[in-house]
């Protein structure tokens, strides 16, 4: 019996076998992904996220300046590190490295943080 849940995250393909959608592979540990700039565009919006986040616990603390900017940068890469290495257990040299998919969205990742500060 499969929840209704469940089915929402299911892409039903031509030859009959159960695709999961992008956003279920990103929470699923060890997924495999399929296509390069599908795992690339999840590690961006990622990013964005918790640039965000990030970027509204520094506007209520006072968090300001170098130091400020500095831990953003410092858990901003290695939440994303994190994710990557342990979470999904990728190869990284399919991805060009781990400074390739560490730096992957982190400069659209700053003004996210500075503007939700």
């Amino acid at each position: 019996m499969t929840s209704n849940a469940r089915r929402k995250d299911e892409v039903h393909v031509a030859n009959g076998g159960v695709k999961l959608t992008t956003w279920s592979k990103a929470f699923k540990s060890s997924a495999v992904w399929d296509e390069k700039d599908e795992f690339l565009d999840v590690i961006y919006w990622f990013r964005q996220i918790i640039a965000v986040i990030l970027g509204v616990i520094w506007g209520v603390s006072p968090l300001k300046g170098f130091l400020g900017i500095a831990i953003f940068c410092v858990i901003n890469a290695g939440l994303v590190y994190l994710y990557f290495s342990s979470f999904q257990q990728i190869d990284e040299e399919e991805y060009g490295g781990t400074w390739e998919l560490t730096k992957e969205g982190f400069m659209t990742s700053l003004p996210c943080f500075w503007w939700s500060g």
